[in-house]
């Protein structure tokens, strides 16, 4: 059996408030895993040209506000 099978098999497992805790345990470590890669590319620069062009597009006037 692989691991992602053991895990599989072991959530099933779970009682409904175990797996409630589970699931937001799980949520929050995506959320974490999610902020740390944004964080990560946007040290990189990969943001960099998308923000210079909102900001140009922005002082040419077309944005609108929200």
């Amino acid at each position: 059996m692989t691991k992602l099978e053991q895990i599989e098999k072991s959530v099933a497992a779970l009682s409904p408030e175990e797996l409630k805790a589970f699931a937001s345990w799980f949520e929050a470590l995506q959320a974490d895993m999610w902020d740390r890669q944004i964080e990560a590319e946007a040290k990189s620069g990969r943001f960099d040209k998308l923000a210079e062009q909102a900001l140009a597009d922005h002082r040419a006037g077309r944005t609108r506000a929200l």
